[in-house]
């Protein structure tokens, strides 16, 4: 059996805009995929709300720096095939990674360095790296989230960017959730119910492609 580790934060977490809750179950993204590739992959899913890439965060009961918090994930769930990071939103509030896409990029290139260097178990090999860019914000008029987020509008384009940058540097895949979803102008930052099952679907290949499991078609299989 194939494993895939799905390092998040409330996109990968089913952060319900709506209800302020967490989505059905297979409407998060991490369970879409898979149902879809079925019983040949176990897909971890380790949304955190709030996670960062790299970034404290001292107002909050949990570990929300993502940089501390992945070699525990890498050794209690290894051996890993796919590793699939899809962070950053959170590192544009400006008391965590300071409001640019710039330290989000340098947060997810510490991540990609953990992954890699790693002391993986004798017999185990580093993970294949997926690295998805987070969709740009929406305006809001949610009062919370319009403080929250809503300096950093235009500055969330710039995460297809970066992450790309990311990935060419370190040869990895990548892939651009703003191609597939949009958040909801209900707080500008979190996924309907619609939208985290679209990229759940969108990233049904990129990843059976990592792990070997297309067919000559390019289907999953």
């Amino acid at each position: 059996m194939k494993t895939v580790l799905a390092f998040g934060d409330s996109l990968t977490w089913g952060y319900d805009p709506e209800t302020m809750l967490r989505h059905a179950f297979f409407d998060r993204w991490p369970n879409v995929v898979a149902k879809a590739l079925g019983h040949k992959v176990r897909v971890i899913s380790e949304g955190l709300n709030g996670r960062t890439t790299a970034f404290d965060d001292h107002m909050v009961p949990a570990e929300r720096n993502g940089a501390k918090i992945l070699p525990t994930l890498l050794a209690s769930h290894q051996p890993l095939d796919v590793l699939v990071i899809m962070l950053g939103t959170n590192d544009l509030k400006t008391h965590t990674g300071g409001g640019r896409v710039f330290e989000s990029r340098q947060g997810l290139e510490r991540l990609v360095e953990i992954a890699q260097c790693f002391p993986y178990q004798r017999g185990y090999v580093p993970p294949k790296i997926l690295l998805v860019a987070p969709p740009p914000f929406t305006a809001t008029m949610e009062p919370d989230f319009s403080l929250l987020f809503g300096h950093a509008v235009d500055e969330s384009l710039h995460f297809r960017s970066a992450v790309t940058k990311v990935a060419e540097e370190y040869e990895l895949a990548m892939f651009d959730a703003g191609e597939v979803c949009e958040t909801s102008s209900l707080d500008g930052v979190h996924l309907d119910a619609e939208n985290t099952r679209r990229l759940g679907e969108a990233l049904i290949q990129p990843i059976a492609r990592l792990l070997g499991l297309e067919d000559d078609a390019g289907a999953p299989r």
